[in-house]
């Protein structure tokens, strides 16, 4: 099965993508991830990739492009992928088709994780990481035993500088320019599934797995 996953940043992409590729044995493909191989083995894509990140420049399309069609053609992929990130505008959703299409092969679902965007803001804005395990919390939702102390290791919590109100204000109309047309695209198509992110953990993950065998 070929799905995409799509959401605002806070939705819950990430726990829920974990889920399903653990329900459906297939593989989780991020673009970071995607790069991250491709300039590992060195390949053609890869190594051209790696000269624009050295520079801090932004990877243009066609690099990006390439990359996702190289981790498509990998083995784990025969049983199907779930693509998170990648396409992000209209341009490379249509790229994206061309792909799928060399492959001989198309997109089944197109999952859309929808959340209040007051819900996203409070979600991001109490995020905090651990600095020695990466581990997340919330101050609401999931907050530490002790106040900016993980309970794992004793690590020091932090929020990242980019979860401010004003930094995710700015990431929020971003993604709402660049998506809702890609949202458009797949509607036509039929592939798009709504999903109501704003439901406790377990049960949008419930939800999309029924959905995803249905």
């Amino acid at each position: 099965m070929n799905i995409l996953i799509m959401g605002p940043p806070g939705a819950g992409k990430g726990t829920q993508a974990e889920v399903i590729v653990n329900e459906l044995g297939i593989p989780h493909i991020s673009t970071g991830d995607a790069f991250r191989l491709a300039i590992k083995q060195g390949t053609p894509v890869g190594v051209k990739a790696k000269e624009y990140i050295d520079q801090g420049l932004l990877v243009p399309d066609d690099v990006t492009i390439g990359i996702v069609e190289e981790r498509l053609q990998q083995p784990d992929c025969k049983k199907g992928f779930l693509l998170d990130g990648f396409p992000r505008t209209l341009s490379q959703a249509e790229a994206l088709e061309g792909i799928l299409a060399r492959l001989n092969t198309k997109l089944d679902h197109v999952v859309n994780l929808k959340v209040d965007r007051e819900k996203l803001m409070v979600r991001i804005t109490g995020r905090r990481i651990c600095k020695v395990c990466g581990t997340t919390y919330h101050v609401v939702f999931n907050p530490p035993q002790v106040e900016g102390i993980c309970d794992k290791d004793g690590g020091e919590l932090y929020q990242r500088s980019d979860d401010n109100e004003e930094s995710v204000e700015k990431r929020l109309n971003e993604y709402d320019n660049k998506t809702q047309p890609l949202l458009a695209f797949y509607d036509s198509k039929h592939l798009l599934r709504q999903v109501d992110g704003d439901q406790d953990i377990h049960a949008v993950s419930d939800e999309l797995i029924s959905l995803l065998r249905g």
